[in-house]
């Protein structure tokens, strides 16, 4: 569903934009790493923020992915949170993100921090450019 011509905004050091729904029904959009598997978008998120709990109970999400060199190519990914992997998965997960994005660990990354992956499943997909 991705198409390939537009991986390259989903496995590099972007930031995506990761827009979630609020209890209320208005959406929160945070600035979020994330990676490519198969067809799957995941990002991560200490447990308890506000994205964490938006997409627990709403599992509906839109990533918007812009291409720092031309800000008119982007990729919309709407989706839904279709798994979450709570323990050292997602420690495991954060450290590859932190590499990914900076060459280094991930400075926030405690043993007692409690962190989640969220797998979206797309559902539709729009690119520009």
């Amino acid at each position: 569903m991705i198409p390939e011509t537009f991986y390259d905004l989903l496995d590099g050091p972007v930031v995506v934009m990761l827009a979630t729904v609020m209890p209320d029904g208005q959406p929160q959009v945070t600035p979020v790493w994330c990676s490519r598997h198969g067809g799957q978008i995941w990002v991560n998120s200490a447990v308890g923020r506000q994205k964490d709990q938006n997409m627990r109970a709403r599992p509906q999400v839109t990533i918007a992915a812009l291409d720092p060199q031309n800000p008119y190519r982007y990729i919309e990914i709407r989706g839904r949170v279709v798994e979450l992997v709570e323990g050292p998965a997602a420690h495991d997960h954060i450290e590859a993100l932190a590499q990914q994005y900076f060459g280094r660990s991930f400075n926030y990354n405690t043993p007692d921090e409690k962190r989640c992956i969220y797998k979206i499943e797309p559902t539709r997909v729009r690119t520009s450019a």
